[in-house]
């Protein structure tokens, strides 16, 4: 959503401008800020079992803080006076089972040079979020240990990535207990955006995984399965089997009729 300028509002006016997003995940953007934004994040769901909110700051966010509401009072969520991190994610319990209000504080500015305050929000099934903050979210796609063989055929049915590779690099981010694997890769199963790309020149696919830091991954050789879950446009990741342990796990499955889904092995 786009909210083009804060400036177009009436000077005088005291009120604050209301925006209902109802979709699960997207993103804002608030060029000019001025005054105050109150942001509902309304999902039209059946039930509430979407219960935890993320929202991650663009790397230029500028001109307002975040703040949630909750039980009518404000908690700040994101200030401007840090300055932006782009990789910070936040995380917070949504309460009620209509959503979760946002609001947006303008800061004072002396000048109308173009700011622009815009996010990304994501909001969360209970099974995916553990706790209120982006590192407990990322523990089920990153879960720091090998997926029992019932996990890893699930997670090929429902991962919003499966890609065969193997590991070129890992590098590692303390600040941001993050660390990142690229992957050299041979077949895109699935992907549900284009992380994983073809080089120009080379013709080579390649793309980024991210991990938690306490997972300690390393470099390994051979091919890989990976597996794993989109959250703000990065591939995060969750079932990591060597191929050809894989491809047991599957074919006996396959036997006893026991595969939750066909996979395409050809």
């Amino acid at each position: 959503v786009s909210l083009g300028s804060g400036l177009s509002w009436e000077p005088r006016s005291r009120a604050v401008e209301q925006v209902h997003l109802r979709c699960t995940a997207g993103s804002l953007e608030w060029m000019y800020p001025a005054r105050a934004l109150r942001v509902l994040l309304e999902p039209n769901l059946a039930s509430a079992r979407h219960t935890t909110v993320c929202i991650k700051p663009a790397s230029d966010f500028q001109g307002a803080s975040i703040y949630v509401e909750r039980a009518g009072q404000l908690h700040l969520v994101v200030s401007e006076a840090q300055g932006p991190r782009p990789q910070h994610v936040s995380c917070f319990s949504a309460h009620s089972p209509q959503g979760v209000a946002l609001f947006l504080q303008a800061s004072p500015q002396r000048d109308i040079s173009r700011r622009t305050a815009s996010f990304q929000y994501e909001l969360l099934s209970n099974q995916s979020a553990a706790g209120p903050d982006f590192k407990k979210m990322a523990l089920v796609e990153a879960m720091c240990r090998p997926c029992d063989n019932v996990e890893l055929l699930m997670a090929i049915c429902s991962s919003d990535f499966v890609v065969k590779g193997s590991i070129r690099n890992v590098s590692h981010d303390s600040e941001n207990h993050m660390s990142q694997v690229d992957v050299s890769v041979q077949r895109v199963y699935r992907q549900k955006n284009r992380i994983f790309q073809q080089e120009e020149g080379s013709g080579e696919w390649r793309g980024p995984i991210r991990t938690l830091l306490q997972c300690q991954v390393k470099r390994g050789g051979g091919d890989f399965l990976f597996t794993g879950n989109e959250h703000f446009g990065e591939a995060w990741l969750g079932c990591a089997p060597r191929f050809k342990d894989f491809l047991l796990v599957y074919q006996a499955a396959r036997e006893r009729g026991a595969n939750p889904c066909e996979f395409e092995l050809n």
